[in-house]
C-alpha cells in the first residue's frame, strides 16, 4: 500500500480524489480516512481541508442514509492527526479520541435513527434466549428500548475509536514508509502512558460514572490497551521474535478475553516501571 501513498502524495487533487472515492465506496471508509489523516500529518490542518472535506463530504451521505461510523471515524481521525502532529505523543491523541468519542455517544450521535423497536422484535423472534432475556429485564423494571440504545450507541462509539485509530496507524505509516522509514515501528515500540496521562484517564472515568456518563468509563481505557499491545510489539520486537507470535498474540486478543485484560494490566505496569526500557538496558 505504500505504492498507493506515494501516488497519493503526489499532489492534492490526488489525494482529495482518491479519498473522496474510498469513502464513496461501502466499507471502504477507513481508506479515506486514512488517507485525510496522511495529508493531515504530513501538511498540516490547513493544507490538508480540501482532502478532509474531499473524505468528509461522502461520508456524510452515508450519514444520511443512516450510517453515522464513516464521517464520524473522518472526522475524529482528523482530530487525532492534528494533534499527533502538534504533540508528537500518541497517548495524548489517543486520549483526546476516547474523549471525544465518549462525548458523540452521550449526546446520542450514534443512537438507532429510526429507534430500537423493530431491532428488539427480531432479536426476539430470532433467538427464544434473547426473548426471555428482554422479557425478565422489563419485568424487572428496565426499559429495554433504552437499554438497546446505550448498548448499540456504546459499541457503535467502540467501533469507530478503534476504526480512528487504526486508521491513523496506517497513516502514520504511510508517512514513515516516505518520509522516515522505521520511523513508525521506533514510535510505536515506544508507546507508553505516562503516570499523569493514566490519573487523568482514571479520574475522568470515575467522573464519567458519577455523573453517569457510562461511555468513557469503558472507551476511556482503550488507549491504556493500546499501549500494552506496543508494550507487546516492542518486545518481540527487542527480542528478535519470529512474527508468528505477534499472530497468535492477535488472535488471542480477539477471540478471548482475558487477553484484554491481561494486556490492560501490563500497559498499567508498564505506565510505573517502563519495561521496554529495563529490557533495552539488560540487552
Amino acid at each position: 500500500m505504500l505504492a498507493l501513498a506515494r501516488w497519493l502524495m503526489r499532489g492534492l487533487p490526488y489525494a482529495a480524489g482518491g479519498a473522496a472515492l474510498a469513502t464513496l465506496v461501502p466499507w471502504l471508509f477507513w481508506l479515506g480516512a486514512a488517507i485525510a489523516a496522511l495529508v493531515t500529518l504530513r501538511k498540516g490542518f490547513a493544507p490538508a481541508l480540501p482532502v478532509i472535506i474531499a473524505a468528509a463530504l461522502p461520508a456524510g451521505f452515508w450519514w444520511s442514509q443512516g450510517d453515522v461510523i464513516p464521517l464520524a471515524s473522518v472526522l475524529l481521525v482528523t482530530l487525532m492527526a492534528v494533534i499527533l502532529r502538534e504533540r508528537m505523543r500518541w497517548s495524548e491523541a489517543m486520549i483526546v479520541g476516547a474523549l471525544v468519542a465518549a462525548t458523540m455517544v452521550q449526546f446520542g450521535i450514534f443512537s438507532p435513527p429510526g429507534g430500537t423497536e423493530l431491532m428488539l422484535e427480531q432479536l426476539r423472534q430470532g433467538s427464544s434466549d434473547v426473548d426471555h432475556m428482554l422479557t425478565e429485564l422489563a419485568n424487572q423494571g428496565y426499559n429495554t428500548q433504552q437499554l438497546a440504545i446505550i448498548v448499540v450507541g456504546g459499541v457503535t462509539g467502540l467501533v469507530v475509536l478503534v476504526a480512528a485509530i487504526a486508521c491513523l496507524a496506517l497513516a502514520r505509516s504511510w508517512q514513515a514508509g516516505l518520509y522516515n522509514p522505521g520511523g513508525f515501528r521506533e514510535e510505536f515500540h515506544a508507546l507508553r502512558l505516562t503516570p499523569k496521562e493514566l490519573a487523568v484517564l482514571a479520574v475522568l472515568s470515575v467522573v464519567s460514572m458519577i455523573l453517569g456518563a457510562h461511555a468513557l468509563a469503558v472507551l476511556g481505557w482503550i488507549p491504556l490497551l493500546v499501549a500494552g499491545i506496543a508494550l507487546v510489539h516492542g518486545y518481540i520486537g527487542l527480542k528478535g521474535m519470529n512474527g508468528l507470535w505477534l499472530v497468535a498474540f492477535y488472535v488471542l486478543l480477539i477471540m478471548t478475553w482475558p487477553t484484554i485484560l491481561i494486556v490492560l494490566l501490563l500497559g498499567l505496569i508498564d505506565t510505573f516501571a517502563n519495561i521496554r526500557a529495563r529490557l533495552a538496558r539488560g540487552n
